[in-house]
């Protein structure tokens, strides 16, 4: 049974959004295909840098955990990660952005997004030695750039707010892939790659590298499904 503990991790991280996806109220079940374009395509970099980082040993994961499957050196549980947690993310985004008004002045927007991609750069500079959380600041400090200045997107500053709302079911989910709970850790982290600050169990550039992740899918659902967000305002 040990071995089924990633994938479980990944099943409790996804069942309760996806039987709620057909609620008569909520109905993101028109959405899957544009879910399941937008999680690809966002899938296929982070599948890359994840490979990357697993070679180099910034990162390996515990076999006594695993089926055993792997693909391009990465457990079948780790790709699917990158679609279980999008999932829950993007729908909890849908579902408080059709209840609630969640929206950002656009100067409110425009501040915050400057403010955190100076940040993540400053903090990129700080760690040119350490290999997870360079790529890691770097990548989400040119992500807000290209998001808020080049795309001209208008929600990040909400989508900020739901991901913060969102990090005790992260930090609970990440709490268990980085030991809390278990007698060793699903995914180990090498010294002298990161920064070496936990929250708990759980490495804070893990927080970041999601945050970065969970941008790109939101705005790749959005790209997708313009139509039908219209169409599910109206009703």
């Amino acid at each position: 049974m040990k071995q089924y503990t990633y994938l479980l991790v990944n099943f409790l991280a996804v069942i309760v959004c996806f039987i709620f996806s057909f609620h008569p109220k909520i109905r993101f079940d028109r959405f899957f295909v544009p879910f399941i374009k937008s999680a690809i395509l966002v899938l296929i970099p982070f599948i890359i840098w994840d490979a990357w980082f697993t070679k180099i040993g910034v990162w390996w994961f515990n076999d006594s955990y695993l089926i055993g499957v792997r693909l391009l050196g990465l457990p079948l549980e780790e790709w699917l990660f990158f679609i279980c947690i999008p999932f829950s993310c993007v729908f909890t985004f849908y579902c408080l952005d059709k209840f609630f008004s969640l929206e950002w002045k656009p100067q409110a927007d425009r501040y915050f997004s400057m403010g955190a991609a100076v940040s993540c750069f400053v903090l990129c500079l700080f760690n040119t030695g350490l290999v997870y959380p360079f790529i890691t600041f770097l990548a989400t400090g040119i992500s807000l750039v290209y998001l808020k200045f080049v795309s001209r997107v208008t929600w990040i500053g909400k989508v900020s707010l739901i991901y913060t709302m969102l990090l005790p079911g992260f930090f609970l989910v990440n709490g268990v892939l980085t030991g809390t709970g278990l007698e060793q850790p699903i995914v180990n982290y090498t010294t002298g790659h990161y920064m070496e600050i936990r929250i708990g169990t759980i490495p804070v550039e893990d927080a970041v590298y999601g945050y970065t992740m969970i941008l790109w899918n939101v705005f790749f659902f959005k790209k997708f499904s313009r139509d039908r967000l219209e169409t599910a305002a109206l009703t």
